[in-house]
């Protein structure tokens, strides 16, 4: 694969106002003030924070006339003190807009605090659940500006966030329409530093989004159309990201995925996310990595009706002989040539706690997305396969 990434880049407006490309962080002041910030505040991690990238970043917007605060204080799955300590700074310090700087810990946190700025609402009265989002008022919801730093979650294109409700030990989905991010630059430059473990499992996040949008039942061409190509560009560029962190097309071409694959998720996700929610609730686990590691178990049980789709989608990928095994067998090669644990056992999930695991499962939001009806003894059944490692051959 060729390292000269000047095609891959563009203006894009679906589903927000995208700007991509090599170098486009240079453009942030200009966004800032497009939206009318005056003194905006950067929300990234602790990691992110000490980075150039960042600092430079804050600079380039002093230098504008944008002085531009900074909030780090996120954990790897975010939770509720991560936001209400956000706001506190948002609002002690008079910002008027929201800088979503990093992975998607950073991009659920940052939009989260946009969303609840001017909110008189507990942030929970707000999970998605029915027409809960209806209960925001509008005007309280701030700008934001998204600048993912990873190729996994595409929460910069996304109308919502996953928040760890600390007290129930339970990951809340927080919904609205105006927490799409208004502006996004991707710059696939910010993630040449990844390194390459956090690569292949933000990877593996974007095609388990693919994937799993693909499969949801229900009629949406438009989503199929787009997470379909996002498998085709993992399958194209994620070894190469893995192998050669520097690669700017093949960064590209994930960070593209990536996006794709949060655009096509508003028809459904499923059972590996449902799965993977608890897992990283209890276990402070990597999203994707979990996701990684349960997908091929619960593309395995839904077999039955998604055999055909998965013929079609292996067709598209270009895998000999089309079939549901074709896509099983490239999606278990992928995860070993890039180091993905076969089991959930392997990253420290037993049995001991299955039962609690399944029933936080079974209300997970994003369990009615699979393709086949799944309760709390179908989720056993595939927690158990995880962690035993037991697929048929």
């Amino acid at each position: 694969m060729a390292n000269d990434a000047s095609e891959f880049r563009g203006n894009w407006n679906y589903p927000t106002n995208i700007r991509f490309g090599v170098g486009r962080i240079a453009e942030l002041p200009e966004a800032c003030k497009q939206l009318g910030f005056k003194r905006p505040l950067l929300v990234t991690d602790p990691g992110l924070a000490k980075l150039a990238m960042v600092q430079d970043a804050i600079a380039a917007n002093k230098a504008a006339g944008l002085p531009t605060g900074l909030f780090s204080d996120i954990k790897g799955n975010p939770v509720s003190k991560n936001v209400e300590d956000g706001l506190k700074v948002f609002r002690a310090e008079g910002h008027d807009g929201i800088i979503a700087f990093g992975g998607g810990s950073a991009l659920d946190a940052a939009k989260t605090i946009a969303f609840m700025a001017g909110q008189k609402r507990p942030m929970w009265d707000f999970e998605d659940i029915g027409d809960n989002w209806k209960r925001a008022d509008p005007a309280g919801i701030v700008a934001s500006i998204a600048v993912p730093t990873t190729a996994g979650t595409g929460s910069e294109v996304g109308r919502a966030s996953v928040i760890l409700n600390e007290e129930t030990h339970t990951k809340k989905i927080i919904f609205h329409p105006k927490m799409l991010p208004s502006i996004v630059i991707s710059d696939p430059a910010l993630t040449v530093g990844l390194p390459p473990h956090i690569t292949a499992a933000t990877g593996m996040d974007a095609l388990a989004h693919c994937l799993e949008a693909y499969c949801a039942p229900g009629f949406h061409p438009m989503a199929e159309g787009i997470a379909v190509e996002g498998t085709r560009l993992v399958k194209e560029a994620l070894p190469v990201a893995v192998k050669d962190g520097k690669n700017l097309v093949a960064r590209a071409k994930m960070m593209a995925a990536a996006s794709m694959g949060a655009t096509a998720f508003q028809k459904g996700l499923g059972a590996i996310h449902a799965l993977s929610h608890p897992v990283g609730a209890l276990y402070d686990t990597h999203h994707g990595l979990t996701n990684a590691v349960v997908m091929p178990y619960v593309l395995e049980f839904n077999r039955q009706v998604i055999e055909q789709k998965m013929t079609r989608l292996a067709a598209w990928l270009g895998l000999a002989n089309p079939s549901f095994k074709a896509v099983m067998d490239w999606v278990l090669a992928l995860r070993k040539e890039i180091g993905i644990p076969h089991t959930l056992k392997d990253i420290g999930v037993g049995r001991d706690r299955i039962d609690e695991l399944s029933e936080m499962a079974a209300v997970d939001p994003t369990a009615g997305g699979n393709p086949l009806p799944i309760g709390v003894p179908e989720l056993k059944q595939m927690f158990v396969a995880c962690i035993d490692g037991r697929l048929r051959a």
